[in-house]
């Protein structure tokens, strides 16, 4: 997706157009004040597993009131007389000006706001997981034979069903992923930090959907542990018709299909079924973009998957995600150098949970 495009998208249009709310006039700012940011202090943030937003909240610094306008991060900008948007947003130069230290936290934050444009990614993962290094072993769930832990009454010395918990024999690796802005400080002095934020708000966006990439090879392909989807044909090979989605529907037993992920191409195609305008699905369509098939599942977009493929899957039991380290902006090219280049990392990997949630309609084959 373009910028061109992702700026006309109704999310961040709405997200643009609606202005940061202006401090109160009685906001106190007496404990904000007593503060120092500086590098010092994302060292400890970072030392504590922490943003720098988050260390700001803890006890010993800034924590919010129930009901405050602004959260410990905003009620510094405050203090530095900086507004992101609104009527007359302060630019780049002056957040540098006034609060340099400030800007990687900013950066930080409205990348991950970026990421939230795209909740699609949330509708694709069962949880995720947090651990303390680059290499995690799943479960190896076995339900190739339900009676043997299906809930039945049970007689005087039999045995009691049980569902067979191991973990897999290869470890998934959890790999760092980068990317470098690379902008002149000249380019964005006096850029207003309402535009900039559009700029950090596509880069999340990107990040999400690359990660979406990323769900659809292990959802199709597994995690190197022979557990790749399970896949029925259409039932005829060039076409893709209701029928042809209640026999993907048909497979989720005991789960159920709530999500189809699938190419643009394909998406097209199911959008044009007779069965999908039904006048909710259409209503609810066009009121919000949201899409859902007459079967009850939501649609997610990605481009990664094969044309001919489209992919059912249980959401709440198909992929886990397991993250080492968490979005992070190194602070210190920014404070210092101004953007000649900042570097953007997250570690981040996907995991099968129970494989027979994922099943993939192929409508092309020989």
């Amino acid at each position: 997706m373009t910028m061109h495009e992702f700026l006309a998208l109704p999310s961040v249009r709405h997200a643009a157009a609606v202005p940061d709310q202006t401090p109160p006039p009685h906001l106190d700012l007496t404990r904000a004040a007593e503060l120092d940011i500086s590098r010092d202090l994302y060292l400890e943030a970072e030392s504590r597993g922490l943003t720098l937003t988050e260390l700001l909240e803890t006890d010993d610094f800034d924590p919010s009131p129930a009901g405050s306008p602004l959260d410990a991060f905003e009620r510094q900008l405050a203090l530095a007389g900086v507004e992101v948007a609104g009527r007359r947003p302060s630019t780049v130069e002056a957040l540098f000006q006034r609060a340099a230290a400030l800007m990687p936290e900013f950066v930080l934050r409205e990348i991950r706001r970026g990421q939230a444009l795209r909740p699609e990614l949330s509708r694709l993962i069962a949880g995720s997981t947090t651990i303390n290094t680059n290499r995690y072993t799943p479960f190896a769930i076995d339900t190739s034979d339900t009676s043997r832990f299906s809930l039945r009454p049970i007689g005087d010395g039999a045995e009691v069903p049980a569902l067979l918990v191991t973990e897999q024999n290869n470890t998934v690796t959890v790999r760092d992923f980068g990317l470098s802005l690379k902008a002149s400080y000249r380019a964005l002095r006096w850029r207003s930090l309402a535009q900039f934020r559009v700029l950090l708000w596509y880069i999340g966006f990107r990040m999400q959907t690359d990660k979406i990439g990323m769900i659809v090879d292990v959802l199709l392909n597994g995690d190197g542990n022979d557990n790749g989807a399970a896949v029925v044909n259409a039932a005829s090979s060039g076409s893709l018709t209701y029928d042809d989605l209640i026999t993907l529907w048909s497979q989720f037993e005991p789960f159920e299909m709530n999500t189809l992920l699938a190419h643009i191409n394909s998406l097209t195609t199911i959008l044009t079924l007779d069965e999908f305008k039904d006048p909710l699905a259409g209503y609810r369509f066009q009121g919000s973009g949201e899409l859902f098939t007459p079967l009850g599942a939501t649609i997610v977009r990605s481009d990664e998957v094969p044309t001919d493929y489209v992919i059912g899957l249980d959401r709440r039991f198909a992929i886990e995600e397991v993250i080492t380290q968490p979005l992070k902006v190194e602070y210190d090219k920014i404070i210092d150098q101004r953007f000649e280049e900042a570097v953007i990392t997250e570690s981040v990997a996907y995991a099968k949970v129970i494989t027979d949630a994922t099943v993939v309609l192929d409508t092309v084959f020989s």
